[in-house]
């Protein structure tokens, strides 16, 4: 069986994130027997489309689509001389997804079992916050309604605000309480029996985030995430050896060798590989493999589309170093509605394990049909 085709797939309507409007880009690779496998990648379809057509598919063309590592040994041989650090690396990530899914297609069989079956029944989740419920707003109301559900960890980013006022780069005592207040409330309310992520997304220089960690302690989040910009390990490094609380890095690291570089500085306690950046399933599997070597649990990134969505339980369903998945409620119970058939939710807090063959899931022809989809083949 050969590659026949090379497709991306993408809609000119996004959604609304944290960050602004963003779009999935969707790679199939179609085989010579008409079965074809589909992967995502985020946030820049037209750049990520573009490394897809023109660097990546011809390198696949008339190949064996099972030789996953070869393959994507050559197609990062392909970009990795001028600069493979960003959309090249995501466009890889999504056709790798891809190939995994054809693979458990062809064999009739879920991902996870490709990857050496299911180390655990069910999956542990944690929800990140983008709702119609506001953390900022009404913190304990929005935890209550994810405890009726089963769901006992959530992420909040309340010092986002406050970064945007003083560029990262200043912090008060008013502030610091500020953006405490969410926090405060939901542990005032609740007790233990929530566990609350803080997310950072990498807006704070190294002597706020110190000030920041420290002011958290009193309220025992479950990690302190992503502070600073992951351009500088050793300041995390520096950061990690001034507070008591877990620091979970890596979202936006691509590839076995940057995080080789963060579990080496010892600063990271929970590692956080993007499925669609960081090259794909393959190296996402061998990250936590690298992990594990450091006695380091994992929890995969997933606030993408739903075949990342898919991808994310299939490797948590397959890694015994899972600490737990993020899963985005808004997306699994709303934004992947009429895209793919609807998602299994999670029971109390647990996902159950995906099914397959390859992802088990695929487009609806009614979004292959809508006006603002783009689609283009070589």
């Amino acid at each position: 069986m050969k590659i026949a085709a090379v497709e991306t797939l993408r809609l000119a309507r996004g959604i609304t994130v944290h960050a602004g409007p963003v779009q999935w880009l969707w790679v199939r690779i179609h085989a010579e027997n008409g079965l074809y496998g589909t992967g995502e990648t985020y946030p820049h379809p037209e750049s990520e489309e573009a490394v897809v057509l023109s660097r990546l598919a011809p390198r696949l063309i008339g190949q064996d689509p099972g030789r996953i590592e070869g393959l994507w040994a050559s197609m990062f041989d392909a970009v990795s001389y001028s600069g493979w650090a960003g959309a090249e690396l995501r466009a890889i990530a999504a056709v790798d997804m891809a190939l995994w899914d054809l693979l458990g297609k062809t064999l009739n069989v879920p991902v996870y079992q490709l990857l050496g079956g299911a180390t655990r029944d069910r999956i542990r989740t944690y929800n990140t916050c983008y709702d119609h419920i506001s953390f900022l707003d009404e913190p304990e109301r929005l935890a209550e309604s994810l405890l009726e559900q089963g769901i006992g960890a959530m992420k909040i980013w309340p010092f986002d605000p406050v970064a945007n006022e003083t560029g990262g780069q200043w912090i008060t005592p008013a502030l610091l309480r500020r953006g405490l207040e969410p926090l405060r409330r939901i542990r005032a309310r609740f007790g233990d029996e929530m566990q609350v992520a803080m997310e950072f997304h990498g807006y704070w220089n190294l002597r706020c985030a110190i000030e920041i960690a420290r002011a958290c302690e009193e309220y025992s989040p479950m990690w302190l995430e992503e502070m600073l910009p992951q351009d500088n390990i050793a300041a995390y490094r520096e950061l990690a050896s001034n507070t008591k609380l877990p620091l979970t890095i890596s979202e936006r690291l691509m590839t076995t060798w940057q995080h080789r570089e963060l579990m080496a500085s010892q600063a990271a306690r929970v590692v956080m590989p993007d499925i669609a950046w960081c090259g794909g399933i393959t190296e996402a599997r061998k990250i936590a493999n690298q992990a594990a070597t450091h006695m380091l649990p994992v929890a995969p990134h997933n606030c993408g589309g739903p075949f990342l969505h898919a991808a994310t339980l299939h490797l948590a369903a397959s890694v015994p170093n899972l600490y737990i998945a993020e899963s985005v409620r808004r997306h699994y119970a709303g934004d992947y509605q009429g895209i793919t058939a609807p998602f299994a939710r999670p029971s109390n807090g647990f996902f159950p394990l995906p099914p397959g063959p390859g992802l088990g899931v695929d487009l609806l022809p009614q979004v292959l049909a809508r006006p603002d989809m783009t689609r283009r083949k070589v």
